[in-house]
């Protein structure tokens, strides 16, 4: 009798400690926020343009051009593989933005917020338990949809029933490639390089080595 106790309360035990951040993902979510917080300032000119001139061409089509400022959703998630982390990384890439200076100010970190959170629910939806490119361009996607959720309630619902449908899909697919693709192949990227050996991203792409 005890030892199928002890059976039933091992896993559970598992999984608290797999979920508990450590010190060093503390450290890492904050160096990749921050990494990716430059990313996202050398992106706002280049995908300012991007989306002003799809922008102007089909209104709606801008979308396409967001994607790289959801990689902080996508990548944080990818690495630390804990609850938060997606949502963490995300914000602190806003934040890093924001402060370096960009034409949004502050209302960067609330489409960080947005954009984290959507990428955090994928995760969630799969338990934290799959990190794979079709889970990564979910990520990516979701991302986006909260990219469009944001705006349509802080100034895109005046517009168009087209213009918000077409801005959806766009910031989809951007999400999917730019943000799911782009982060996933980044991620292993850094895995081959032997910068991830303390995570589970790390210890697979050895394997698969």
């Amino acid at each position: 009798m005890h030892t199928s106790t002890s059976a039933r309360t091992t896993p559970v035990v598992a999984t608290s400690d797999r979920f508990r951040w450590r010190v060093v993902d503390i450290v890492v979510a904050a160096v990749l926020g921050v990494a990716i917080g430059l990313v996202f300032w050398g992106w706002n000119t280049v995908g300012g343009l991007w989306f002003a001139a799809m922008d102007g061409l089909t209104p709606g089509l801008g979308g396409i051009a967001v994607g790289i400022w959801l990689l902080g959703g996508v990548v944080g998630g990818l690495i630390i593989r804990k609850p938060g982390a997606a949502l963490l990384v995300e914000v602190i890439a806003a934040v890093v933005s924001a402060l370096i200076g960009n034409a949004w100010g502050i209302s960067t970190i609330y489409s960080g917020l947005a954009q984290g959170l959507g990428a955090e629910l994928i995760f969630l939806a799969f338990l934290y338990l799959r990190f794979s490119l079709p889970v990564a361009m979910l990520a990516g996607a979701g991302a986006g949809v909260g990219a469009w959720v944001l705006e349509f309630f802080t100034g895109n619902i005046v517009k168009t029933a087209e213009f918000n449908l077409l801005y959806l899909g766009t910031l989809i697919v951007s999400g999917a490639v730019l943000g799911g693709v782009v982060g996933w192949l980044l991620v292993r990227a850094l895995a081959a390089s032997g910068a991830l050996s303390r995570f589970a991203a790390g210890r697979e792409r050895r394997r698969e080595v």
